[in-house]
């Protein structure tokens, strides 16, 4: 599994945090911040992501807990907090799993129920936003945590045109194949969001800020988002 350089060190801190017992709150305290991001495909989640770790750790960094940024890592690290195999992320995309492949693998004792690891994940994104100083990319994590105090959620779009071509000079191919993969990842999401939510994806009502990337660097957006999350603390 890649990783942030920020991450392994960041990892342990969190796992002894997550298994301790929460300590008590009161509304005098202020809720630890955290950052959802929903993203088309190549809106520039990732880069954005990363370029967020210094900025928020500089404006709203902690002692012992450095920001962290939970891409693609997210399921592994779901997994293994709950002592479950890595190599059960491959029944969690993004999307719908086969229900006939799901009760095979469930009858043959291959995994849990489908519903036991989308909830071990859900929970997993849930424990470490009220950890906070976490940023999650996808998994509907905007929707999970919308109950939970403390929390910027922000919504990446692009141009269809700009996306396709960014896609073809991060993995070669034609034009055909870029925006072919490009629409039937935006579907899946889409799909992933209604089917398990009955929301809407693109609803820019359950994000506080939604970004158009096409014309901006990953910096740009970068101070965008800090900006908004620094603003929204000062409203609360």
């Amino acid at each position: 599994m890649a990783t942030h350089p920020y991450l392994d060190h960041g990892l342990a801190i969190l796992q002894t945090q997550l298994g301790a017992a929460p300590a008590p709150q009161s509304a005098a305290i202020e809720a630890p911040p955290f950052i959802t991001i929903s993203r088309e495909v190549c809106a520039g989640a990732t880069s954005l992501g990363q370029t967020l770790l210094p900025i928020l750790d500089k404006s709203l960094g902690r002692d012992g807990q450095s920001w962290m940024f939970f891409d693609k890592n997210l399921l592994h690290f779901a997994l293994s907090s709950h002592q479950l195999p890595e190599s059960l992320a491959k029944f969690l995309p993004e999307d719908r799993v086969s229900e006939i492949k799901s009760i095979i693998g469930e009858l043959v004792g291959l995994h849990p129920s489908l519903w036991e690891l989308a909830n071990t994940v859900a929970e997993t994104i849930r424990e470490l936003a009220r950890s906070g100083r976490v940023v999650f990319t996808g998994r509907a994590a905007h929707l999970l945590t919308q109950s939970l105090p403390g929390g910027f959620r922000v919504r990446l779009v692009a141009d269809r045109e700009i996306r396709i071509r960014r896609l073809m000079a991060l993995k070669g191919g034609d034009r055909a194949s870029a925006a072919a993969e490009i629409d039937g990842a935006d579907q899946a999401r889409r799909r992933y969001v209604r089917t398990n939510f009955g929301r809407d994806i693109d609803d820019p009502h359950t994000y506080d800020l939604v970004i158009n990337t096409s014309r901006l660097s990953p910096a740009e957006v970068a101070r965008l988002v800090v900006d908004g999350l620094l603003g929204s603390r000062a409203i609360a």
